[in-house]
């Protein structure tokens, strides 16, 4: 991959000085803009999806069934590892940072002012525009009703699950964040659930029905694809995979138009599942090594359940980081039992939280354990691990790639691997860290100007 030019590093210059004044949440300043530029995101066949964990694979998947299809197809997901660029592809390509740079002073010209996001998402339009593509499959920032991606004109939209995150922006409640993001619900629009709480279900049910849009379940209108056809790892991806095939579904027959619009063969349904790539999300870069975005306690559950599932239970170390704001006693609560050594580290994010916090919020998940008589792992007393032995197990490495490394040394120093079978580390807890992790891994470059998503002040 060749560098970034000049005009690009500007352009992350420019909206990291947006992202340094923080959210305010709202459509009116985005929809203004677009009107200013020509409303590129009208016009395009476009999918719109929501949820607490889940989205981005779901419009991962939804994106590779459409470009299977021979649909070309515009991707706009958030937030991204190591690249501003990541964050809008076309026909699975990450965007030219040269064209969103000369983009970009469409926006300004219009003299209002935007968040880091909205830019971002006003960029993505223009780009999908630009590039002519069939299908738009755009995954919200934040909640949904005042999401700057509701700016767009969906065929279809999605959530894909209810949990708690970011509580305090959109609600203390399943049933007010399951508002929030039930927001994306549009007149006569199909909304595809995946099953939720029902307190969750019963206000988005709510919802679409005074906005007249259908609600469609999983389930109960449309089904599961076969487990075997589903490339992304991970039991919950199950799910995912049915969101992204109705919404494929629907897409492509709004696409008549097209060379290659109208009802989806099973053939591109199978290669787009099959073939997906979803970086980040319990991805393997490496034999001994698996990274996963999980960064609350939904993404932490669906984590461990995996790790259950695995036929063999190598020795594993953990590799975690954390930023400020997310409940990391209790996520490391559900995963530190199923390790036998544990590596606190740092992000590049300013927001990291530091290793001795992290330490002291280990020690919390602790005693919460000890408290409720719970310090051994009780789904599977078998193989328990005792947690306070753990604690004996676990070291403070500030650098992330120095704390990998430390992690994968581990085991010819501490775990009996005489039998041929390697130790396995995996890294989660935050995306800034797997984003670290994954460029050193691989080899590749990095935005010189590392944006990232402020933290909003709420709604």
């Amino acid at each position: 991959m060749k560098p970034p030019p000049p005009r690009y590093i500007d352009l992350l210059a420019h909206l990291e000085r947006a992202r340094a004044a923080g959210v305010d949440l709202g459509l009116e300043r985005t929809r203004a803009v677009l009107d200013r530029v020509g409303n590129p995101q009208r016009g395009i066949t476009t999918v719109h999806i929501a949820g607490t964990n889940g989205k981005g694979s779901t419009a991962a998947m939804t994106d590779a069934i459409l470009r299977a299809a021979g649909l070309r197809t515009g991707l706009y997901t958030s937030p991204h590892l190591s690249r501003f660029t990541e964050r809008i592809r076309v026909d699975g390509r990450e965007a030219d940072g040269d064209l969103l740079a000369a983009l970009e002073p469409r926006i300004a010209a219009t003299g209002i002012p935007l968040t880091y996001f909205e830019i971002a998402t006003v960029l993505a339009f223009l780009t999908f525009a630009e590039m002519g593509v069939d299908v738009v499959v755009a995954e919200t920032g934040l909640g949904g009703r005042l999401d700057a991606t509701t700016t767009c004109e969906p065929v279809a939209t999605a959530i894909t699950s209810i949990a708690f995150d970011h509580a305090e922006l959109l609600g203390a409640t399943l049933a007010k964040i399951a508002r929030e993001k039930a927001g994306i619900a549009k007149a006569g629009v199909p909304l595809f659930l995946a099953p939720v709480a029902p307190e969750a279900d019963g206000a988005i049910a709510s919802v679409a029905a005074a906005v007249g849009a259908p609600l469609r379940r999983l389930g109960t209108d449309f089904a599961l694809p076969d487990a075997s056809s589903v490339g992304l790892w991970g039991a919950h991806q199950r799910t995912n995979a049915a969101l992204a095939v109705a919404l494929a579904q629907t897409a492509a027959a709004a696409c008549r138009g097209t060379s290659a619009g109208g009802a989806l063969q099973t053939q591109a349904i199978e290669t787009g599942l099959r073939d997906v790539v979803w970086p980040g999300r319990l991805e393997w870069v490496a034999q001994d090594v698996l990274l996963d975005c999980a960064h609350n306690i939904e993404g932490a559950v669906a984590l461990a359940e995996t790790l259950d599932r695995m036929p063999e239970r190598r020795p594993r170390a953990l590799v975690f980081s954390a930023v400020a704001g997310k409940p990391v006693a209790a996520m490391l609560r559900i995963l530190a039992p199923r390790f036998d050594g544990i590596f606190l580290t740092c992000s590049s994010n300013p927001r990291s939280l530091s290793t001795e916090v992290l330490m002291n919020m280990l020690a919390e998940s602790v005693r919460a354990a000890r408290d409720v008589g719970d310090v051994r792992k009780v789904s599977d007393p078998a193989s328990a691990v005792d947690l306070v032995a753990l604690m004996s197990k676990t070291q403070a490495i500030e650098d992330p790639v120095a704390a990998l490394v430390a992690a994968r040394e581990s085991f010819a120093k501490s775990f009996d691997t005489s039998f041929g079978q390697s130790g396995l580390v995996v890294a989660a807890g935050s995306t800034f860290l797997i984003g670290d992790l994954r460029a050193s891994l691989r080899g590749e470059w990095r935005d010189p100007i590392l944006t990232s998503d402020p933290v909003s002040r709420g709604i």
